[in-house]
């Protein structure tokens, strides 16, 4: 707590010094002068600027005398853009949060600026309640966050667009977040004397292994084969413990709306290699193979966290979460990545995330809508680590050192923008710092500090488990996805329908309670069939004709 308050102490000094000192033109900053193209970008209001919006309340605590809209972060802002942020309301969780902006959507009380998902956008824009951005945008958007949505060859800002006007600021998917892979503790797999996982013939029998061969030698039966999701499938942008990539490797996508052969629009779920898929998780999870409890866990992290699964698949910063807990209970444990099984032909396969699913709208007649687009400069800087005022950056750096609390957690909006490629751009950039073919000085920031994370855990591994999350996320998850050939499959429509609004909720919960059915053997395999024709006559059929006119392709019943 003492470090805590010194640090806090720091910051409201230097911040406090910096508000009296900086250029208060509202056009420049000392770092950019007044013929910088960011001067506009990141100039400093003359007089305060206040912004309602509604804020998402993150799982971290302020335990420090802080609040949500008071704190070493906003205060930091705040100090660079003289824009006053108020919080008008607060949500925690993610189902909260759309609730309460639907609320203001629906009730015409919209907060000044406020992060909404497609559909919300959609909405917005046909009611007419929010602002035009586009020449906001061109003015005052800095040259970092131009070149980022430049990044996706313009499919971000065509996202939130209608008829070449922008109404919406898009977040960016990175392109390294939609594989999911394999990951398997290595110390058991040496253990058992089985070789890297390739095929599903492979993991069959690296599951078969970890559960009769004792891998955490404690001469007990407690060890599980394969961990999963209860839900099966995340569908769009993964997370630990779902079975999307086996279901890739038979090129079935749940959830997704794709073409088949024929190039007629089907989704996912219904089609004949999603009933294949299901037919072989439902041998596994017979033979045991499956984690048998994988449905009843709270947290599906859970046995991989006891040290109870040593394989599962998840995207490539695992480390982060759930493995740095996993390695801080038990210190002898090596996780490694793998882009595992691969189809017939070789190829490892995954359905791709959408460029964009949220967006930083702003209330039609606020009189600040570049206040929005400055504070998204400033807040994207600074993650980036690409903020100038080094004094700060160290403040809030100890503050999230001495707490826990990601900077990120106490942004105005939830919001984040990077490069589309940025993952594989790092460890590209690392590997040549390594090897001695670039100077480590001309690393941009993000990438200079994983280069450090990554020497010093090669030095000293595990001792800083900060530094083994960053080094192990990009060492094996990155590398794979960096080395793998990765055959990418594109959902060919987002957002929802008229009769999904009334009928999506149902079809969902015949959807998931068939698939789990079937998986655990409540359910014959047979009855998927059933499934396909009740979900057409449920409302499928008619959703489909909407997304494959929307999707501008010709519909054929199936």
């Amino acid at each position: 707590m003492v470090k805590y308050v010194l640090a806090a102490a720091a910051l409201l000094s230097l911040t406090a010094c910096r508000g009296g000192s900086m250029p208060v033109t509202g056009s420049a900053s000392a770092a950019n002068p007044a013929n910088h193209p960011d001067a506009a970008a990141y100039g400093r209001y003359e007089n305060p600027v206040m912004m309602r919006i509604g804020f998402k309340v993150p799982d971290s605590r302020l335990n420090t005398g802080d609040s949500n809209d008071n704190n070493p972060i906003s205060r930091y802002l705040e100090s660079l853009t003289n824009i006053k942020v108020i919080h008008s309301w607060e949500a925690k969780g993610e189902e909260t949060f759309t609730q309460k902006v639907q609320l203001a959507i629906d009730s015409n009380d919209l907060p000044d600026a406020i992060v909404v998902d497609r559909d919300q956008l959609k909405t917005l824009m046909d009611s007419d309640m929010i602002a035009d951005l586009t020449e906001t945008y061109k003015e005052y958007a800095s040259e970092l966050i131009k070149d980022m949505y430049d990044s996706t060859q313009g499919e971000a800002l065509r996202d939130a667009s209608r008829n070449g006007r922008l109404y919406g600021l898009p977040n960016v998917a990175i392109n390294a977040d939609s594989p999911s892979l394999l990951w398997v503790r290595q110390d058991w797999l040496d253990k058992v004397e089985l070789p890297a996982p390739r095929t599903f013939a492979d993991i069959e029998a690296i599951a078969k292994a970890f559960i009769e061969k004792d891998p955490d030698g404690n001469g007990k039966r407690d060890t599980v084969g394969l961990s999963a999701y209860n839900n099966i499938v995340y569908g769009t942008k993964p997370h630990v413990n779902g079975l999307d990539t086996l279901f890739s490797v038979f090129h079935a996508f749940p959830t997704n709306w794709i073409k088949d052969s024929q190039g007629h629009i089907v989704y996912g779920s219904i089609t004949p290699e999603t009933k294949e898929a299901l037919g072989k998780l439902a041998d596994w999870y017979k033979r045991g193979l499956i984690d048998p409890d994988f449905a009843l866990y709270k947290e599906t992290q859970e046995p991989i966290i006891s040290g109870k699964s040593g394989m599962f698949f998840g995207p490539w910063w695992m480390p982060y979460y759930p493995l740095s807990e996993a390695v801080a209970a038990d210190t002898k444990s090596e996780w490694r990545a793998y882009a595992a099984p691969l189809d017939a032909s070789g190829k490892f396969v995954t359905h791709m995330a959408p460029v964009t699913d949220r967006y930083l709208v702003v209330r039609k007649g606020y009189e600040h809508p570049e206040a929005v687009v400055k504070l998204l400069n400033a807040f994207t800087r600074l993650e980036r680590r690409r903020d100038p005022n080094e004094e700060a950056v160290r403040s809030l750096d100890d503050f999230s050192a001495q707490t826990g609390i990601q900077p990120r957690a106490y942004y105005p909006f939830d919001l984040l923008i990077d490069y589309a490629d940025a993952i594989e751009k790092h460890y590209a950039d690392v590997q040549q710092a390594v090897h001695g073919k670039i100077d480590p000085d001309s690393l941009d920031p993000d990438t200079r500090v994983l280069y450090e994370h990554w020497l010093a855990e090669e030095e000293q591994p595990k001792k800083n488990l900060e530094g083994w999350k960053a080094a192990n996320a990009y060492k094996y998850g990155v590398a794979v996805l960096s080395t793998t050939a990765i055959e990418r499959v594109r959902s060919v429509f987002y957002g929802s329908t008229l009769h999904m609004r009334s009928k999506w909720p149902e079809l969902q919960k015949l959807e998931s309670e068939t698939f789990l059915n079937i998986i655990v053997g409540d359910s014959p395999l047979s009855d998927f069939d059933l499934f396909v024709a009740k979900w057409k006559r449920m409302g499928g059929e008619d959703i489909t004709q909407e997304v494959t006119k929307l999707a501008g392709t010709t519909y054929t019943s199936q």
